[in-house]
């Protein structure tokens, strides 16, 4: 996981593999403590789901290294996801200079193609080690991706993708990120690999705090 604090105006990226061991054999045993493997939130965050649904949060950086291990756990966590669970991906804005990927990931939102492109860019910058950090250099690899580039550009530079990044920043402050990966559950709940000791029992508590939520309807 990679830790908010460690972050600064001017620090890189690179230097954060490895900052958290995120190993199974170190998940706790037993069942999730308040506290201790995930926050209950003092003042809800804002949910944007359907009633009935369960909005639940993963948190990201394309940067991070983590996000980048996580993201095939998580994909397939998504796919048996129960019915009245809503997924969203929020990418957030720890610094200024995260800004374009977060438009990044609004763009290709908004274009429909988060299935066809969120994992290439992970690849492009984690194995092929591509700078997607700015409008430039994303713009250059959609393009190559097979996307429009005037059509990408308009929604990387639109008002719905700045209210969006807006938003994402209010989101992360609203559940007190602490990091990334990690996941914010029905506006009352967060947890990441910090906390629960890896982002595998991360997913293993926000099962059991979407139960806990279905059961208090």
């Amino acid at each position: 996981m990679m830790k908010r604090r460690e972050f600064s105006l001017t620090g890189g990226a690179v230097f954060a593999a490895g900052l958290c061991n995120l190993s199974l054999a170190q998940a706790q045993v037993g069942g999730p403590t308040a506290g201790v493997d995930y926050q209950r939130l003092d003042k809800p965050a804002p949910v944007d789901t359907p009633a009935g649904k369960i909005e639940v949060i993963e948190f990201f950086w394309y940067s991070c290294p983590h996000c980048n291990a996580f993201e095939p756990t998580l994909d397939a966590w998504i796919k048996r996801a129960p019915q009245d669970v809503v997924i969203k991906r929020v990418p957030v804005g720890f610094r200024p200079d995260f800004a374009p990927q977060q438009r990044l990931f609004f763009a290709i939102e908004a274009m429909g193609l988060v299935e066809k492109l969120h994992a290439k860019v992970f690849y492009a910058i984690h194995v092929e080690r591509q700078r997607l950090d700015t409008p430039e250099t994303i713009a250059d690899w959609v393009v190559k991706q097979g996307v429009d580039k005037a059509k990408f550009l308009e929604q990387f530079n639109s008002f719905s993708a700045a209210s969006k990044q807006k938003r994402a920043v209010q989101l992360q402050d609203a559940y007190r990120v602490e990091g990334v990966p990690s996941l914010g559950i029905a506006g009352r709940f967060y947890t990441d690999g910090t906390l629960a000791k890896s982002m595998e029992r991360a997913l293993q508590i926000t099962d059991q705090l979407i139960s806990e939520v279905r059961k208090k309807r």
